[in-house]
């Protein structure tokens, strides 16, 4: 009998693997067996999200007149927000590394939420404070920061730590002192009293300052498209009117932050649990034979 099996017959057509240019293309996108679930799982939030919310859907499809130009009605700029954080999610996607990543995205979305629109600093046009719809955007969000300062860390050089230190110590205050400017006619508000203390918290307490500056620089570089989309297509509106404000676009860099710290303490306090609880039980000495 002839040994058919793939390793024998050269002839043979091997199906259980991927053609050698789908790996290339795989790898220099940094995908991996983790990056198809984690997209998978976006898929069917965004369906999930369309199917609870209809009616909102329904209503922003109907603004598209489909007997004319409908591609040139097309929202591109949504799609190519979504398709760069398709991208980004598939890239190094790893569950145990993404998971408090996505946990504190969740908690800390809801929070800034709450936060904005109780005060009335943003509004959306559903006049919900908060819409539920919006909050899976933030661990979304965290997770694609989390990529972008992946690659910037690899390109960016290390350089000299004081430099770092310095350009810190300039753009963090200026940042709280324009937040203080924007939020100023809410200060009567427990909740921006809450949110200035934390930022000013985050701020003074710096563990690195080069990582610091390169989430900051991320989540500002995402925020703005986020930004730009949400107030020209009114689905948010800010108390200024702008489209957008630069302290919204700053505030997704300081938010980034946030996480990131955030993320940094719940590893902390998970290790310490661990050993703690994992750590084994001291046995009492034997009693003494009599």
């Amino acid at each position: 009998m002839i040994d058919r099996t793939p390793s024998s017959d050269p002839y043979a057509k091997d199906t259980t693997t991927t053609p050698p240019y789908a790996q290339a293309f795989a790898q220099a996108l940094g995908w991996n067996s983790t990056s198809y679930l984690m997209l998978s799982g976006f898929v069917l939030l965004l369906g999930l999200m369309g199917y609870v919310w209809w009616p909102l859907a329904e209503e922003y499809l109907g603004y598209i007149n489909w007997q004319g130009a409908w591609w040139r009605q097309i929202d591109w700029l949504l799609i190519g927000i979504f398709l760069f954080m398709s991208l980004m999610l598939m890239n190094g996607a790893d569950l145990r590394q993404d998971l408090p990543i996505i946990l504190v995205g969740i908690g800390g979305g809801l929070v800034i939420e709450s936060w904005g629109t109780q005060t009335e600093i943003w509004t959306y046009y559903t006049n919900e404070r908060p819409p539920l719809w919006i909050i899976p955007a933030w661990p979304i969000a965290a997770l694609t920061i989390d990529r972008m300062v992946r690659f910037l860390r690899r390109r960016v050089p290390a350089g000299r730590a004081t430099g770092y230190r310095l350009a810190y110590w300039l753009v963090f205050p200026l940042f709280f002192i324009l937040m203080l400017q924007f939020t100023w006619p809410t200060l009567d508000k427990s909740f921006t009293l809450l949110a200035l203390l934390l930022c000013a918290l985050f701020i003074v307490t710096p563990t690195d300052h080069r990582l610091a500056l390169l989430t900051f620089a991320a989540g500002t570089g995402l925020g703005y498209f986020l930004e730009w989309w949400g107030t020209t297509r009114l689905c948010w509106t800010y108390y200024t009117g702008e489209t957008p404000p630069l302290f919204a676009v700053l505030a997704h860099g300081m938010a980034a932050v946030a996480f990131w710290r955030a993320v940094l303490m719940s590893e902390r306090v998970s290790s310490w649990l661990w050993l703690v609880l994992g750590s084994p039980q001291r046995q009492a000495p034997p009693a003494p034979e009599n």
